[in-house]
């Protein structure tokens, strides 16, 4: 439900967002319990993430998506242009709102949606909580609309300072452009003293920017963010990729081709001891705002992470349970338990979600997974493996 890991950290969101930690908690709750108790059936998740769109307006390096090795490069003008529209979503927010689900907007660059603040909109007259996830470069255009929008959480990826988030994001001005957006958003909330949206930072660790972890920290305190997460870099073998695709095939029918954006020939060149030391700094002193890494290895997992292509957890239980607790609509309207794994157990263009999420075919594949615990690429693939 929480590992035992991430329980601090879920405690100190609960102090400044008690309702919204009560009603996660209430969710993951039952939806752990169904995972012990029922045959692949579960309760209604906690997160329904809309993906609105696979385009992009930026080319960052290490994105699974639209970095030099991304599997949406591969993807035609046709695929690109799917999205679902602001009549075809209504009925999926009316469909949901009698269990209150969060709704995190995704994409690509969910901002791109000529409807993305209609959808907000939606979502928040239904009574249910709005998070978006953005690189934060159009938010400067929306500023005023945001704040009128009703939003909740942005989920905001930042890379570092100006220039190594620059050369990662592969726009020049894209930072600059993110954080006069932030700027404008928090004068606004003090002119009509507001709190929302809260700003949450994730910043991915990999060879740019590991070492300007402090700067980072500088940057999300002057935008005002409440909480800055550092992900560990995702990254797997080719060879474990193959594998898994062509076992996927085999069994489910269906190939998952977008972990081949995580795929690398070899680790990235971390100084782990740098790392960990920066780390265990950072735990010994207070900040005003709310810091963490994720997944919350401890210092020897760490080491093992970054050293070769294959880890085992020795702090966390190694099985998941993400397909219990959340869901993703793609642009097409099929229905995901993971954005990366391209497999679909129905669509909403066709069927309810409601009858979607406990479909045989949902079901065969959680039970697949309640057995095995997880896929080959899980523990160095997703970060959803750690959250539950």
């Amino acid at each position: 439900m929480i590992p035992r890991k991430n329980l601090i950290r879920a405690i100190r969101k609960s102090f400044s967002q008690p309702i919204y930690a009560y009603r996660n908690f209430t969710h993951r709750f039952k939806s752990a319990l169904s995972y012990h108790l029922f045959d692949g059936k579960s309760y209604w998740p906690e997160t329904i993430s809309l993906f609105l769109t696979y385009k992009c307006n930026l080319r960052c390096l290490m994105c699974g998506q639209w970095g030099e090795n991304g599997a949406f490069n591969e993807f035609n003008n046709d695929l690109l242009k799917q999205r679902l529209s602001l009549d075809e979503i209504k009925p999926i927010i009316d469909n949901v709102r009698f269990f209150r689900p969060n709704i995190t907007l995704f994409g690509g660059e969910p901002m791109l949606h000529p409807e993305w603040l209609e959808i907000v909109k939606a979502v928040k007259a239904a009574g249910m909580r709005c998070n978006i996830v953005t690189n934060g470069t159009l938010i400067k255009n929306y500023a005023e609309e945001i704040i009128d929008s009703g939003l909740d959480e942005i989920i905001f990826s930042l890379d570092g300072p100006e220039e190594i988030h620059d050369k990662i994001r592969r726009v020049p001005g894209t930072f600059q452009r993110s954080i006069e957006g932030f700027e404008i958003l928090h004068e606004l909330k003090q002119k009509r003293k507001i709190k929302t949206p809260i700003i949450n930072i994730n910043s991915t660790l990999w060879e740019q920017n590991y070492k300007s972890i402090d700067d980072t920290i500088n940057i999300a305190e002057n935008i005002h963010a409440r909480g800055l997460t550092f992900h560990h870099l995702l990254f797997l073998s080719k060879p474990t990729v193959r594998q898994f695709l062509d076992f996927f095939e085999k069994r489910f029918d269906q190939t998952p081709t977008d972990w081949i954006g995580f795929a690398r020939d070899n680790p990235p060149k971390i100084d782990v001891d740098f790392l960990t030391s920066k780390i265990e700094e950072l735990q010994r002193k207070k900040s005003v705002i709310d810091i963490s890494f994720f997944p919350n290895f401890n210092s020897n997992e760490i080491r093992r992470w970054y050293s070769g292509f294959e880890f085992e957890s020795s702090s966390y239980k190694n099985r998941c349970m993400s397909l219990w607790m959340t869901a993703y609509i793609l642009p097409d309207g099929s229905v995901r338990p993971y954005h990366s794994m391209n497999f679909t157990s129905g669509n909403v263009l066709e069927h309810p979600f409601t009858e979607i999420w406990n479909n045989d075919l949902y079901r065969n594949y959680r039970n697949h997974i309640k057995q095995h615990k997880r896929f080959s690429i899980c523990s160095k693939g997703c970060t959803e493996f750690y959250r539950y």
